[in-house]
């Protein structure tokens, strides 16, 4: 039986629970509730940190995927009763005590040899997921190519994203292509959405709001980009948009930390990206993270 603790953080969540549904095998999603404990670095297994233990009863799993530094703990109490451990992301104290870590290469971390090193972050999205996505939106093939997609995020901790700024954004992306696809998130806010909205409004584009009506277009949005211009405050979206052939553009929302400038660094470096108004980056392949990360478990007879 495979177990997934999953993070109360859709992101978070999200690397475990990807990860799984890859192996191709049946799974638990165990929730996790974390108390006050939580935040402490505790330096051995345990499940202190938890505000709901009643999930934790035997028959123990043989593998379990976590994510995030709450879970870690958790995760090296159940390798204790003999389950395979799967980990993404940095764990804290006990890195050691892993059978497979999985960590971006912007956390640079030390060679080890229970670690495997990710562009990004591990995610949900499926190369078949996006091969299948645009006969859901034939709408968008009417628009003039070429055509640039436009995830728009905005401050890590904010709210929202400055009007000024998601415009000059907009427009600047406007500039490489026929027409746009743009996305907007939570972060971007209702005001940074209505003035990418009066920015384009002369030029080809779908823009889908926040919580907007209808299927959400993303999946179908990314498949069909000939360029892709992401902001660097989701990890998500930019590991996402790796998983197409089209050139990645990163933008600044404004508000990023040290941790999701060093995403943006690292994808540059790697000759994966480039910066909104440099030039485009060399052509690359598809990386699939996750579908990697699952054939390493398999290989290693885990799954």
């Amino acid at each position: 039986m495979i177990w997934v603790l999953e993070d109360p953080r859709a992101g978070t969540a999200a690397q475990a629970l990807g990860i799984a549904e890859r192996l191709g095998q049946p799974f638990r999603r165990v929730p996790q509730h974390f108390g006050p404990f939580a935040r402490l670095p505790w330096p051995w297994p345990t499940l202190a940190g938890l505000a709901g233990r009643e999930a934790f009863t035997p028959p123990w799993p043989s593998l379990v995927i976590s994510a995030g530094r709450r879970a870690a703990p958790v995760s090296r109490w159940l390798r204790a009763r003999g389950a395979k451990t799967v980990h993404c992301m940095r764990p804290g104290l006990g890195a050691g005590d892993f059978d497979l870590l999985v960590i971006g290469a912007h956390d640079r971390p030390a060679p080890a040899p229970n670690l495997i090193i990710i562009q990004g972050a591990a995610h949900r999205l499926t190369p078949e997921a996006l091969a299948a996505a645009p006969a859901q939106f034939r709408e968008f093939a009417t628009l003039p190519r070429p055509i640039t997609t436009l995830l728009l995020g905005g401050p890590v901790r904010a709210e929202g994203m400055e009007p000024a700024l998601a415009a000059r954004i907009a427009t600047r992306a406007a500039g490489l292509g026929a027409s746009l696809l743009v996305t907007a998130s939570r972060r971007t806010g209702l005001a940074a959405t209505q003035a990418v909205a009066e920015a384009l409004k002369n030029i080809p584009h779908v823009l889908h709001p926040w919580g907007g009506a209808g299927a959400n277009p993303y999946t179908a949005m990314l498949a069909m980009a000939d360029t892709l211009v992401v902001t660097g405050d989701s990890i998500s979206m930019l590991s996402e948009a790796l998983m197409t052939t089209s050139p990645l553009l990163i933008a600044d929302p404004g508000g990023l930390g040290p941790r999701h400038q060093s995403v943006t660094e690292s994808l540059v470096r790697a000759g994966l990206a480039a910066r909104l108004g440099e030039a485009l980056p060399p052509p690359r392949a598809a990386r699939d993270e996750t579908g990697r990360i699952a054939a390493e478990i398999r290989a290693r007879g885990w799954a």
